[in-house]
């Protein structure tokens, strides 16, 4: 089977938990362990082997820019969204001319350490359109940082379902994951989120899941900035 050779790293959101920072700084430019967080997407999107990214934009979308010009290893497209905030699945669909039939999705802000082997690889590796329309990186619900119910329960044969109504589930999307242009067929024109997407291949019983090998790191506030700082330094 052949792996997705292209990813789409989203890069557009406002980051309003992150505020005051966000409100000068976009998201993706906040540095954790002296490093801007899109750097260390891109470079675990490097480590796969993976050449080719779409970064999209919008909240302070001309600091993104002139930061993707000075990166080298992966060589970036910017897909513009100025003219609007379009959500999680309305900014992969915007870019899917760019992307191909199978393309990798991550978000600009998601880190994680990594034991030896890397986990996009893995999920690379674990990739088969035959029986999937999505694979997703899942992270443990006990993460640092997190503090959510989580999102998914994972079964023996890899499939994933959704936590149940007032419930928990012991995994969380980690923000990661690959996906088929196919599968936006029929969604909705301009704002809307992955999650329809994920929905519809939960329903065909062709949304599954992998588990992150190492530690998730949730930065959603300020807050835990130190936190995840402090965790990174500790396995160099």
């Amino acid at each position: 089977m052949s792996a997705p050779l292209t990813a789409m790293v989203l890069a557009a959101g406002l980051g309003q938990r992150m505020r005051p920072i966000t409100d000068r700084c976009p998201k993706p430019l906040v540095r954790i362990g002296g490093r801007p967080m899109l750097d260390h997407a891109l470079g675990r999107l490097e480590q796969a082997g993976i050449a080719r990214a779409v970064v999209n934009v919008h909240h302070l979308a001309g600091q993104i820019e002139a930061h993707l010009g000075q990166v080298r290893g992966v060589a970036v497209t910017v897909s513009d969204e100025r003219d609007a905030l379009l959500e999680t699945g309305g900014g992969v669909k915007r870019a899917l001319p760019l992307l191909g039939p199978e393309f990798l999705v991550m978000n600009s802000d998601s880190l994680w350490t990594e034991r030896q082997e890397s986990n996009v690889g893995r999920l690379l590796a674990a990739w088969d359109p035959a029986r999937m329309d999505a694979l997703l990186l899942l992270a443990d619900r006990d993460s640092l940082g997190y503090d959510g119910a989580g999102d998914f329960d994972l079964d023996a044969t890899g499939r994933l379902a959704r936590r149940r109504p007032g419930g928990v589930a012991p995994h969380v999307y980690a923000g990661v994951g690959i996906l088929k242009a196919s599968s936006f067929q029929d969604t909705p024109d301009g704002a809307f989120s992955l999650n329809l997407v994920f929905d519809r291949a939960i329903a065909a019983d062709r949304l599954y899941g992998l588990r992150l090998d190492g530690e998730w790191l949730h930065v959603g506030t300020p807050d835990a900035i130190r936190a995840a700082e402090e965790r990174l330094a500790a396995t160099r």
